[in-house]
Order: structure tokens, then sequence, then C-alpha cells
């Protein structure tokens, strides 16, 4: 046999080296301008899904990443879900989604692992009654042409309200909630397992997650491996900071502060993570006196690369 000359095997070297990379982006990296390295993150959609003027939060991508919501208020205005699709390499410029109602707030979409469910927050009322049930979850159903209407969520039932519903690959569920009569300070995390076709009864997570001030808004991997939450801490440097905590055989490890690069003096909230598991998304802002002298809230959506904040996070871990 002839040996292959050497033009030939670095060509094909080349080739096999960039294919490897090409599949290790994800949609998002090939399609944006700018895309988050290290631990610094970046406002996300800049101008098109953060507008800076309004306070935009709580955002979730269908499994291809060519599909998002997300909730936007305005000053003076109520929480709206607005979507936008990925055209051309472009995002479309958001609209409201189909599941807004006219009158009562919506917000806070989570799009389950397997993409068949579309969750989010809502105080409308069931079945065209008057009066409302209070802040519950709602889901639709992905069909073949897209999305069924809304249906309420009606078990598992929390203990008041129900909010930032994010759900694992087995289809259990984790949540905002809090006792009743409780302290709105004093919430936290709940979840509900999803076993023999029906969710168990509602159980609120042990301290190494419900510690602290106003501990909200989880996000749980997909495979239950970890969990994101914000809270206010000793640890922490603003009012509310993003923590993690890693599941070890079925026990949550104590929770550890993102670090300063991205908590800062202001509120990070709301994290969630693409689906191709390299990008943390979150909540940045402020609040600010409106018009009529009621508090108001401004702040983007920003991204960063999560596997090397979870890896700094997890070599820092193990060197203690």
């Amino acid at each position: 046999m002839k040996n292959i000359p050497t033009f030939v095997i670095f060509t094909l070297f080349a080739f096999l080296i960039a294919s490897c990379q090409e599949s290790e982006k994800s949609n998002l990296t090939l399609l944006s301008e700018e895309v988050p390295t290290g631990t610094t993150p970046l406002i996300f959609g800049e101008g098109v899904i953060s507008m800076g003027d309004t306070m935009d939060f709580a955002i979730t991508f269908s499994p291809e990443m060519d599909e998002i919501y997300f909730t936007r208020r305005a000053p003076g205005e109520r929480n709206n879900i607005f979507t936008s699709k990925l055209v051309n390499g472009s995002w479309t410029v958001p609209k409201i989604a189909f599941l807004s109602s006219e009158e009562t707030w919506e917000f806070e979409p989570h799009i389950s692992p397997k993409g068949d469910r579309l969750y989010f927050g809502s105080s409308r009322p069931i079945n065209d009654s008057i009066k409302s049930p209070g802040l519950i979850q709602w889901y639709s159903q992905k069909k073949d042409n897209g999305w069924s209407e809304p249906i309420p969520m009606l078990k598992p039932k929390a203990p008041t309200y129900m909010m930032y519903l994010t759900s694992s690959e087995s289809g259990n569920l984790y949540f905002t909630s809090e006792e009743e009569g409780g302290n709105p300070e004093d919430g936290g995390i709940y979840y509900s397992n999803f076993e023999d076709g029906e969710y168990g009864d509602i159980q609120r997570m042990r301290e190494e997650i419900n510690s602290g001030k106003m501990i909200a808004h989880s996000y749980i991997a997909p495979d239950e491996s970890y969990m994101i939450f914000d809270g206010e801490k000793p640890s922490g440097f603003g009012d509310s900071d993003l923590y993690i905590s890693f599941n070890k055989d079925g026990i949550w490890t104590k929770a550890y502060n993102l670090g300063q690069s991205i908590n800062t003096a202001q509120t990070e909230m709301a994290p969630s993570v693409s689906p191709d598991g390299k990008y943390l998304f979150f909540h940045r802002g402020f609040e600010i006196q409106g018009e009529n002298g009621d508090s108001e809230w401004l702040g983007n959506i920003y991204w960063v690369d999560f596997r090397t904040v979870k890896e700094t996070i997890e070599r820092n871990i193990s060197s203690n």
C-alpha cells in the first residue's frame, strides 16, 4: 500500500478537529456575535431580549434552543410572558405569548427537559369563574402544531402559592412556596416526586437549601445532580445571590455561593441552564422609585459559561 501524502493526512486531521469543535458548540454559540467565556457574565440579547428599561427575567428554552419564553415587566405595568424564535440566526422581536391573559399576571415560564410541557405561574380564574384561586401553576401540552390551551395544574397542591416551578427528566417538580400564615421572607423551596403516574405529597427541602432569607427560584438539573437558587445569606454580596447545591447519592450538600463575578451588590435571581448544559442564565437588576412613588424593578437577563463556573466551584470544594 502506498503511503498517504502528508497534505492529505493534515487535511483529514484538520477536518476531524473542526468536526469535534463543531459538535461541542450549541445553537447559541453558533448564532451569537459575543459568547460568554470564563466566569464573566454578558447581557443576553441586549436590545432585543434584555431591554434595559424593563424587568426581564426567568428565561426558558425549547430542547432545540430555537424558541424561548421569558417574563417582562415594564414600569407601571404587570408581568407578561414573551416569546421569541430563532430565525436565520437571529432572535425575532419578542411578542406576548399566547398563554398571557389580558387582566391577570403571568410569569416565570419553564419548558420541561423533554419539551412536552410549558409551565407558568398565573393568578387567572379557573374555568371562567370570577374568583382567582391565587398564584398556581398552569401548563400547556406540546402538540404537533404548537402548544395546547393552558390547563390548571391542580395536583400537587402547595400549602399556599406555587411559583417558579422547574422539573427534572423524571417529572419531579421543584418550586417556591411558604407555609400557611408564614412570613414571605421565610418562604422556601419545596418539591413533589412523580411516582407511579402521580405526584406525591409536597415536601419542604431541608436546611442545606432553605437557610437564610428570601430563598426562592430554584432550577433543578434534568438529572437532579445539582440545584441553583437565589436567596439572602451572610455569605452574600448583595440583596439576593445565586447559590448551588449538589446532590450526592440523594443527600444535598450545603449551598455554595456562585462567586463575586456573578453575584454583585445588585439582585441576582431566577436562574436556569440551557438544555445543552453549557450556559447559566439569570436576572440581575435593581430597584427604582416609579412615577407614582411605588417601587419598580429594572434589570436584564445575563448569561455565563456554566461549565467553567461549575468546575471552579467543584475544584474549590475538593481542595478544601
